[in-house]
C-alpha cells in the first residue's frame, strides 16, 4: 500500500532542524531521577492541568506561526484524552481571542468504513468538540475519509501525505497512547517507515473502543491512520496520557527499548517530543515508583513506608525479617543509617501499616453519612463490606446514585421486563392502554435498532428503572432499604450516548442540595481514575465543586496523616470528612490507603450477594474494560489480594479487605 509513497527525508530533516525546543512543564525534573527516561516527561497534578498546559502550547504555536505570516499546521488526535485540551482551546478562542482562521489541521485517523455523519466518526467528533466552536476554515480541516471506496484507498492515502507536505509539514502533532502503545492506529507491528494507510485494528484496541459502539461486536475492524514516519516528521510532538490504566504503557514508552510492537517507543528518536502525564499515569515511572534506585532521596515518612514495603515484597520476606544486606543490595543503606538499624526501620513500618487497620469498632457510630455512587452498583462493588459495618454501627446512611447507568443495560433485559409488563396487563388487567402503548413503542424501536443507535426516551426510562430496582435490592442485602437510596440522575449523563456532557451548574446544584439536606459528617466518593467511562471522574468533579461551595475553606488534597494518627476517628468541625474508594478496576495500594477495613468470609459473601442483585450487569457487561471476569469475581480477588499483601508483609492475616483514602 505504501510502495508508491516515498519517505521524504529532506522534509523530515528540515522539520527537525527548525523544531523548537520541547517545552518543560513545572513538574519536569532532570538529572539522575530521569536517567532512564528516553522521552522528556512532564508530570502534572491532574487531567485538567495536562489539558491546560497542552492547549497553551498549541496556542503558542498558532500565534508564533501566524506572527511569521503563515498558517499554523496542527496534527490532531481524537478520543477522550485530548477533549480537555480542545475545551481549553475553545475557551482561549472565546475569552482571549485565539483565532483558528490561519490554522490547517490534519487528523491522525478514522475508522473504516465510517460515514462522515455517523456519531462514531472522528470527523463528527472534531466538529462537535472543537471546530464548530472556533473560527476554523472548513477548507483547512482534514480528517481521513472513512467512506472512500476500498479500491481508491491507496491513492487517497498518498494524497493525504501530499496534502501535509503541501501545507509545509505539521508544526505540532498531538497524540494519545493506547494500552498497546499505539499512536494513531499504528498497532503492534507498525514499522518506523510506515505511512498513511489502511490497518487492521488490534483486539485490545477494539475492546477499548467497545464502550463507544455499545459492544465490541460493533467496533470496525479496520481504520485509516497516519503512519509512524508521518508522525515523526512533525516539528514538535506532544503525547498525552491520563489515568492509572495508562501508567504501565507510559513507563514502557518512556523507559523501555524501541520496539516495533510498541509504536510509541519510536518517539524516542524524535528530537522534540514531550510526554505530558497526570499524577495517576506517572505512578510506574521509576522516578515515581522507586526513586531511591536512581538517586539520593529524602526519607520522608511516606517514602519510607513505600520503600520498605516494596523491599519486603521484592525479596519475599516479612517486614520484621529484613536485614542490613537486603537494604544495601537495593540502594537503601541510607535509610537504615538514618534510623540506626534494620530492626528500627522494620518495626516503624510494621506499626505504620498496622495502624491503618480499622475494624467495625473503630469505624463511625451514630453519624450522618452520604455515599456517592456514580453508577447504581458502585456502592456495593467498592464498599459493600464497610456499608454493612456502618449500618450495624447505627449510622444514618444515604446512598446517592448519581447517574442512571441506563446505557449499560442490554436490550434483551428491556425486552424481558416488557414481557413481564405485557403478561401483567394480559393476565391481571393491570396498566391499561398506557402499558400496551409503551410496550409496543419499545418493541418497535428495538426491533429496528441498528448497532450504535441512541435509545429513544422510553427505552432509556425502562433501563433506568431496571437499574434503580437492582440498586434498592443491593441496599437491602447490606442491611439498608429503599429509604436510604436517592437517585440524583445528574443532567450531564442524560445524553443517551457513551459521550457525556461536561459537568455543569445543574449537576453541582443537585449534589449541593443533597449535602445541605443531609448535613453529613462523612462522605464517601469514588476516586477511581481508571473508570473507562470517565463517569467516576466527572461525578467526583461535581462533588468537589459542591463541597467547595459549601465549605470554601476546606483544605483540598491534604490526606490524614495515618503515620501518626492512631486514635479513633473524630468528626470534623467545619466540613465532612471525605473517604475515597475505588471501583471495580483497581484498589488503593496498602501503602497509599489511609484505612484498611477487614472483612470476614461471611461479610465478603454478603457483599458478593449484593453485587448479584445487579442482574443486568451479571454474566456479561456492555463495558467490561480489559477484564472478562464478572464484577463479583474481580471484587473477590481484589479484596482477598489486599488482605494477602498484609499477610505477606507479616501482619495479621485477614480473609479480605477494602481500602480507603481519606482526603
Amino acid at each position: 500500500m505504501t510502495s508508491g509513497i516515498r519517505h521524504d527525508a529532506a522534509h523530515a530533516s528540515k522539520a527537525r532542524d527548525t523544531a523548537p525546543a520541547a517545552p518543560r512543564g513545572p513538574s519536569h525534573v532532570s538529572g539522575a531521577l530521569t536517567a532512564l527516561e528516553r522521552i522528556p516527561t512532564v508530570v502534572l497534578d491532574d487531567h485538567q492541568a495536562v489539558a491546560t498546559h497542552v492547549a497553551r502550547r498549541i496556542a503558542d504555536v498558532i500565534r508564533a506561526r501566524n506572527a511569521d505570516g503563515r498558517d499554523a499546521v496542527l496534527g490532531l488526535a481524537t478520543g477522550s484524552t485530548p477533549i480537555g485540551a480542545y475545551r481549553e482551546l475553545i475557551r482561549l478562542h472565546r475569552e482571549e481571542g485565539l483565532s483558528f482562521q490561519r490554522v490547517v489541521s490534519f487528523n491522525l485517523d478514522e475508522y473504516y468504513p465510517m460515514p462522515r455523519d455517523s456519531f462514531h466518526s472522528y470527523h463528527k467528533f472534531m466538529w462537535e468538540n472543537l471546530f464548530a466552536h472556533v473560527d476554523a476554515d472548513p477548507a483547512k480541516v482534514h480528517v481521513p475519509s472513512g467512506s472512500t471506496p476500498r479500491a481508491e484507498l491507496d491513492a487517497w492515502c498518498a494524497g493525504y501525505e501530499q496534502a501535509i507536505r503541501d501545507a509545509g509539514g505539521i508544526d505540532i502533532q498531538i497524540l494519545g497512547i493506547g494500552k498497546t502503545g499505539h499512536i494513531g492506529f499504528n498497532e503492534p507491528g507498525s514499522g518506523e517507515m510506515s505511512r498513511t494507510r489502511m490497518v487492521h485494528l488490534d483486539a485490545v484496541t477494539r475492546r477499548d473502543a467497545a464502550a463507544d459502539f455499545f459492544g465490541e461486536d460493533f467496533v470496525p475492524r479496520e481504520a485509516i491512520t497516519m503512519g509512524v514516519a508521518t508522525i515523526l516528521e512533525a516539528r514538535e510532538i506532544v503525547i498525552i496520557a491520563t489515568g492509572e490504566h495508562k501508567a504501565r504503557v507510559v513507563r514502557r514508552a518512556v523507559e523501555g527499548p524501541i520496539d516495533i510492537e510498541v509504536a510509541a517507543t519510536f518517539l524516542q528518536r524524535h528530537p522534540a517530543t514531550t510526554f505530558y502525564v497526570d499524577t495517576a499515569a506517572s505512578v510506574e515511572l521509576t522516578r515515581v515508583a522507586t526513586p531511591w534506585l536512581l538517586d539520593e532521596v529524602e526519607w520522608t515518612a511516606v517514602r519510607t513506608l513505600e520503600a520498605v514495603t516494596w523491599l519486603s515484597r521484592k525479596v519475599e520476606k516479612a517486614l520484621l525479617k529484613l536485614t542490613q544486606r537486603d537494604y544495601a543490595e537495593h540502594q537503601m543503606s541510607s535509610l537504615v543509617a538514618r534510623h540506626g538499624s534494620p530492626g528500627a526501620v522494620n518495626g516503624l513500618v510494621f506499626n505504620q501499616l498496622g495502624a491503618k487497620i480499622r475494624g467495625k469498632s473503630k469505624l463511625p457510630h451514630g453519624r450522618k453519612i452520604v455515599c456517592f455512587s456514580p453508577h447504581p452498583d458502585d456502592d456495593v462493588i467498592s464498599m459493600g463490606g464497610i456499608l454493612r459495618k456502618l449500618t450495624e454501627n447505627g449510622n444514618d446512611i444515604t446512598v446517592a446514585y448519581m447517574t442512571s447507568g441506563n446505557i449499560a443495560v442490554f436490550d434483551y433485559d428491556v425486552l424481558r421486563h416488557v414481557d413481564f409488563l405485557e403478561r401483567m396487563h394480559r393476565d391481571r388487567g393491570i396498566g391499561g392502554a398506557e402499558v400496551a402503548a409503551l410496550t409496543a413503542t419499545v418493541r418497535a424501536f428495538i426491533s429496528g435498532k441498528k448497532p450504535g443507535d441512541v435509545d429513544i426516551h422510553e427505552v432509556r426510562e425502562v433501563k433506568r428503572l431496571i437499574r434503580e430496582a437492582e440498586a434498592i435490592s443491593g441496599l437491602e442485602t447490606v442491611g439498608l432499604g429503599a429509604a436510604n437510596g436517592r437517585f440524583l440522575n445528574l443532567p450531564f449523563y442524560q445524553t443517551g450516548e457513551v459521550k457525556k456532557d461536561p459537568i455543569g451548574p445543574a449537576d453541582v446544584a443537585l449534589v449541593r442540595a443533597l449535602l445541605e439536606e443531609t448535613q453529613p459528617e462523612y462522605v464517601f466518593v469514588a476516586g477511581d481514575l481508571s473508570d473507562p467511562h470517565g463517569t467516576h471522574r466527572m461525578c467526583k468533579e461535581a462533588i468537589d465543586a459542591a463541597l467547595a461551595e459549601l465549605w470554601p475553606n476546606r483544605t483540598r488534597g491534604a490526606k490524614i496523616d495515618v503515620l501518626r494518627r492512631t486514635d479513633d476517628l473524630q468528626v470534623p468541625a467545619d466540613a465532612p470528612e471525605v473517604w475515597l474508594y475505588r471501583g471495580a478496576w483497581q484498589e488503593w495500594p496498602v501503602t497509599e490507603a489511609t484505612w484498611l477495613v477487614p472483612m470476614s468470609q461471611e461479610e465478603l459473601r454478603y457483599k458478593i450477594q449484593a453485587i448479584f442483585k445487579h442482574q443486568s450487569q451479571k454474566d456479561s457487561m456492555p463495558f467490561p474494560g480489559q477484564d472478562d471476569r464478572e464484577f463479583w469475581q474481580r471484587v473477590e480477588q481484589r479484596n482477598k489480594d489486599t488482605a494477602g499483601i498484609l499477610d505477606q508483609l507479616g501482619l495479621a492475616e485477614y480473609f479480605a479487605m477494602e481500602a480507603y483514602v481519606v482526603d
